[in-house]
């Protein structure tokens, strides 16, 4: 699918039920994901952080939170939809001072170089068009010693592991997707995007051409879920 447009529509269209949906289909273990990559992101010496396709906001919340009182989020995404749902979650959670939100292309935003101590982006990557552009753009943003944190859906290697998944993920998730939140092709797209991203040690190799160093993977639950990290190169 990715080409702009269509991911925009698309997220436009499921973003009523996106956080249920999410959540329910994840078994709640989404949330100790956010947990770990929060804690990766919100070190000593972070106080601006930019996260891309923030979508509806989950991890730009909790950024924000872990943050110091003078820190601040900058989450951008090319879906209106998506965001529309942030400002009333923000606000109670008491953090909507710490948050400024823009539609933006994550591979081709309008900051200058060096504007942010570190950029992350969850769930999000796998949409992107060109990830190499992508992944360039968050090195051009981040300040010399700055770190990328990116989080993302992965696929098993475990063979049994990988048999369940294959059966939840490729036929029950799509059903109970489209049934909630009547895109069906939405969460056809999902388990197809998943299945398409770059194994880890190509998107590390990806990191590491883009001008990041220590690029490193940390895998979660069996495999489900992945988190990269690296530092930007002088």
């Amino acid at each position: 699918m990715p080409q702009k447009e269509n991911i925009e529509k698309m997220f436009d269209a499921v973003a009523p039920t996106y956080d249920s949906l999410n959540h329910i289909m994840s078994l709640g273990v989404d949330k100790t994901w956010r947990r770990k990559a929060v804690r990766e992101i919100a070190t000593p010496g972070v106080e601006k952080v930019l996260d891309v396709a923030c979508g509806t906001g989950d991890s730009t919340i909790a950024i924000a939170r872990a943050l110091p009182a003078d820190g601040a989020v900058v989450g951008i995404d090319i879906s209106d939809g998506m965001m529309a749902l942030i400002a009333e979650k923000a606000a109670a959670k008491g953090v909507e001072g710490k948050i400024s939100l823009r539609k933006e292309d994550g591979e081709a935003t309008s900051f200058p170089d060096g504007a942010f101590d570190c950029v992350t982006c969850s769930f999000g990557i796998r949409n992107f068009e060109h990830k190499e552009k992508g992944l360039e753009e968050f090195r051009r943003v981040l300040r010399e010693g700055g770190k990328v944190v990116i989080l993302e859906l992965s696929v098993p290697r475990n063979r049994f592991v990988r048999w369940i998944y294959d059966i939840y993920f490729m036929h029950i998730l799509p059903w109970i997707g489209g049934a909630v939140s009547g895109v069906k092709s939405a969460y056809r797209y999902l388990p197809a995007s998943v299945h398409n991203f770059p194994a880890p040690e190509v998107f590390m190799e990806m990191l590491s051409q883009a001008g990041f160093k220590d690029v490193r993977c940390r895998t979660f639950s069996l495999g489900l879920c992945r988190m990269f990290t690296g530092m930007k190169q002088a």
